[in-house]
């Protein structure tokens, strides 16, 4: 089996691609930066330059895959939502062009809910465009990933996260590298057809000040969550840089599953995976 990876530098991409070569499959990457691989990757895997936001490049490198795993790439835009359109063209163009029969996407818990829902609108409309295809398609709806904390590691040294959220709000937090193992299972296994939606939820759904608490546990000094009114977390995105539109997607992620949003998938075994915050703080922030 021909299996592509999208992103296989990313948080999850990086975890995917060496559980794929340890099963045995030589996985095909796709990337823009072939250089930023690990060398000692190179004798296990083959490589194709590729943007996912370019079609052609995409349908030219995919040719002969017979499953890919597809992430939408988020990069800094002035037009986020126009970016994850482009992406969804390329995708579908070379689904099409090259009758790749078999997609794994990673998507998010909130892609249900279609609209609204800021950058997650962009993976919603990829998960339509997939599901028109008639193909067998997965959508791993995950939760909010651990390493979103390494966004702003000033802060966090500091003693402090921030969110607009109230700090009360529970909702699912997952490892990246447990999103892997559901994606590297989902692709290998032959069991499943047709149109498929796999929540990844993490081990437990955790609030803001639960995450200060582990935080301050783990890494020895006091972290205290602190609720930000939108207007201000929207200026502080605008310092930094940020266009003014991808601040509001940005921000739509989370004041979008603010209004009683219920995930589609219920918290299950099926749903749920092992590595707790506390052993990933361990791995990543201490160790």
């Amino acid at each position: 089996m021909r299996i592509a990876v999208t992103t296989p530098n990313g948080n999850v991409g990086q975890h995917l691609t060496r559980m794929l070569v340890r099963a045995g499959i030589r996985p095909l990457l796709l990337t823009r930066h072939p250089e930023r691989l690990s060398e000692e990757l190179m004798p296990y895997v083959d490589v194709a330059r590729a943007d996912s936001l370019n079609a052609a490049e995409i349908i030219d490198a995919t040719r002969g895959v017979d499953a890919l795993y597809w992430v939408d790439p988020s990069v800094m835009s002035e037009d986020p939502l126009a970016d994850y359109a482009r992406a969804t063209e390329a995708l579908v163009r070379a689904v099409v062009a090259n009758d790749i029969r078999r997609v794994v996407f990673q998507s998010s818990v909130g892609a249900e809910k279609r609209h609204g829902a800021g950058e997650i609108d962009g993976l919603a409309a990829t998960e339509v465009a997939l599901d028109a295809l008639g193909i067998d398609v997965t959508h791993l709806r995950c939760g909010y990933f651990f390493s979103n904390l390494l966004l702003d590691p000033e802060s966090l040294k500091a003693g402090r996260v921030q969110t607009v959220l109230p700090l009360d709000a529970t909702m699912p937090w997952v490892a990246p590298r447990d999103i892997a193992e559901v994606a590297a299972l989902t692709l290998l296994s032959r069991e499943w057809k047709g149109r498929r939606v796999q929540a990844v939820h993490g081990p437990e759904d955790l609030s803001w000040s639960q995450v200060a608490e582990i935080l301050t546990r783990e890494l020895g000094h006091e972290v205290v969550a602190e609720r930000v009114p939108v207007d201000e977390m929207r200026r502080q995105y605008l310092e930094v840089g940020m266009p003014e539109a991808m601040a509001d997607a940005v921000l739509g992620m989370s004041t979008g599953l603010s209004d009683g949003f219920v995930p589609e998938q219920e918290r299950s075994v099926v749903t749920t995976t092992p590595t707790t915050l506390r052993a990933w703080v361990r791995d990543e922030l201490v160790g």
